[in-house]
């Protein structure tokens, strides 16, 4: 989509371009961010995607008209192209096979392509295209929000229920190892959203790992404390779709406890630019995101995390340019807007286990969108290896500071990072003193409309 893949990861033509043509200004940025899996071919466009028009030499592939966002793609940047940025950056690969017009055989033979060592037709051939040894992808989706008349291809639950079990049976004929996602709804307001769930996984549930979830928050009414309480409509899309979940497992008697990849999550602005059709990379949705959708997206980490029972896979959509945290111009250097640092200091730093957290707040405040809101939200994370626990909090309210009063249960020697972002400031963290710690009780300031972060020796 846009500028994410040419002109934003792969430009031959940039100054910072290595000599396979990946921007490694970009790629540096990448591995700060700290992501550990990107999907690929991902959202609209992999509903169009024919795999074998983009492997082998570049000057044989074809370039086609992507009818998801009417542009060009000249398959220049390919699946080999994207494997080994994948190992350049090192992040799993999870992998789209294409049900909208694609069908059972583009998905196996795409399998075989990636993951059969040698000896078939389609592992020879990427070993004729200079990739020796397999792939190994482990994680696939099985198509992309195919609920949405928007998708080229898209079915009905029954269809896609149907065609999922067929697909997903036949992939693991080839690789049994292999882990599969199914296309929940698109949001959670799609009219059919909660019956598309259920549908499905009454055909699907015993032959996939996942469930997806796709959703995009936005500020309306000039509502910035509804806006900064974001979360809270994640907290609740979650918790439908495991209640789903959970009931299509009662009524089929199954001990299996599906998982969620909520692999489409952002916050967005709608910017929107026009474009001729039929051109390559057009810019798309290039939001200039500020301090206040960092806090947002910072918030919905918060859910995340407190959801990782269940929520096992969760991507942020876009990585460069289209709604992404990081964005380039041909001859400038990448740079990081606001939402690259909650994400990457959360990703550096959220390790080992959540902790449960019972917060208890006074007054709630007030939003036009939400209604009353509480004022906080926060997560917790302790690290065996470490001893470190570490703090998110989110401070909804735009008038009043407020005093995080926390009594740790394992305790702590000292705070070793302290910082926070605000909603009308800067957008880049700014370190704090604004705490107190005494062994097991922790006092700790957190601005108005912030994102805080504390780390415990």
């Amino acid at each position: 989509m846009g500028r994410c893949v040419y002109e934003g990861i792969y430009d031959p033509a940039d100054p910072h371009a290595d000599i396979h043509g990946f921007r490694s200004d970009v790629a540096r940025l990448v591995r700060e961010l700290g992501i550990g899996i990107v999907r690929y071919p991902g959202g609209n466009f992999a509903s169009g995607y024919d795999w074998r028009e983009t492997v082998g030499p570049v000057a044989d592939r074809p370039s086609r008209l992507d009818l998801a966002w009417r542009s060009l793609e000249p398959n220049t940047f390919g699946l080999g192209e994207f494997m080994d940025w994948a190992r350049l950056v090192g992040v799993e690969p999870m992998m789209t096979v294409n049900l909208g017009t694609g069908d059972v055989t583009d998905a196996v033979d795409l399998v075989e392509y990636t993951n059969t060592p040698a000896g078939t037709k389609y592992s020879d051939l990427r070993r004729s295209h200079g990739a020796g040894g397999p792939y190994g992808i482990k994680l696939w989706c099985l198509g992309n929000e195919m609920d949405g008349p928007w998708q080229i291809g898209h079915k009905s639950a029954d269809e896609y229920g149907s065609l999922a079990v067929r697909t997903a049976t036949a992939m693991r004929r080839v690789d049994p190892s292999i882990e599969l996602v199914a296309c929940g709804s698109s949001h959670d307001r799609m009219p059919t959203f909660g019956r598309w769930e259920a549908t499905v996984l009454e055909r699907a549930y015993d032959e996939v790992d996942y469930l997806s979830l796709h959703c995009y928050y936005g500020k309306s009414d000039d509502d910035t404390v509804g806006y900064l309480a974001s979360a809270d409509a994640m907290d609740v899309f979650i918790d439908r779709v495991v209640a789903t979940c959970d009931h299509v497992a009662t009524l089929k008697h199954s001990a299996r406890r599906l998982k969620l990849s909520f692999d489409e999550w952002n916050v967005e602005t709608r910017v929107t630019e026009a474009h001729p059709p039929w051109t390559l990379a057009p810019r798309m949705s290039e939001d200039e995101f500020t301090a206040e959708d960092a806090v947002v997206v910072g918030g919905l980490l918060v859910c995340l995390l407190r959801h990782s029972d269940r929520v096992a896979v969760a991507c942020l959509a876009q990585l460069i340019n289209v709604m992404a945290p990081i964005r380039t111009e041909r001859g400038r250097d990448a740079w990081r807007q606001p939402t690259f640092y909650p994400f990457a200091l959360t990703a550096r730093h959220a390790r080992g286990d959540v902790l449960r957290v019972e917060p208890r707040s006074s007054t709630p405040v007030s939003s036009v969108v939400r209604g009353d809101v509480e004022p906080v939200d926060l997560v917790a994370t302790h690290d065996g290896e470490t001893g470190e626990t570490v703090v998110f909090a989110v401070n909804r309210s735009t008038r009043d500071s407020v005093e995080l009063d926390l009594e740790l249960a394992r305790g702590a020697t000292a705070v070793g990072e302290h910082v926070a972002i605000r909603y009308d400031a800067a957008g880049t963290p700014r370190a704090s003193r604004q705490h107190q710690l005494d062994g097991r009780h922790l006092r700790a300031v957190a601005p108005p409309g912030s994102w805080s972060m504390l780390r415990l020796a």
